[in-house]
């Protein structure tokens, strides 16, 4: 009898914690785990830009950027192709992520990709989609390849991009 009686109190002092709508804490130190990939895989280079402008967070692109990045585009009303280095495509992206309400990115398919012997350097050109909202009626659209040359110090290290050619219609 006596144990009948502790099971009971047991189990309705159980009930009695327990609120289903109140899920516990998490208390894992990956939190952004779930959201990022994996910098030591192309495809995780691509995930990481993608939460960058999604999230607007200057922090997790910078990462991603080498200290000898070099952007490319082609101005087409001047006839020249533009460039500019790691420092201006810090200042130039952090300018555009604090002056749009959203971004909305959409990597495609890849068009190429190739990489060296020692798996330290790779060139993929990848379709993309981007969408960025100045204000609910001024949405600019842009669509084309991203032309990325990645490199790392060996294949325990993430990719970071050295170059990015855009070759959009933008």
């Amino acid at each position: 009898m006596r144990f009948l009686l502790i099971a009971i109190l047991s189990l309705v002092s159980l009930i009695i914690s327990c609120n289903p709508f109140a899920p516990g804490l998490d208390t894992s130190d990956d939190l952004l785990g779930s959201f990022l990939g994996d910098p030591t895989t192309v495809e995780g280079v691509f995930q990481n830009i993608k939460y960058s402008y999604t999230f607007r967070d200057t922090s997790i692109y910078g990462q991603l950027v080498n200290t000898e990045f070099t952007f490319l585009y082609r101005d087409y009303d001047r006839a020249v192709d533009v460039t500019w280095g790691r420092d201006e495509e810090m200042r130039t992206t952090h300018s555009l992520f604090r002056n749009v309400q959203r971004i909305d990115l959409v990597w495609t398919n890849i068009v190429s990709q190739s990489s060296d012997s020692s798996n330290t350097r790779v060139n993929v050109v990848r379709g993309f989609n981007l969408s960025v909202t100045l204000n609910p009626s001024d949405v600019e659209r842009a669509d084309g390849y991203a032309n990325l040359s990645l490199v790392r110090q060996n294949m325990l290290q993430p990719w970071q991009i050295l170059r990015w050619r855009d070759e959009s219609n933008f």
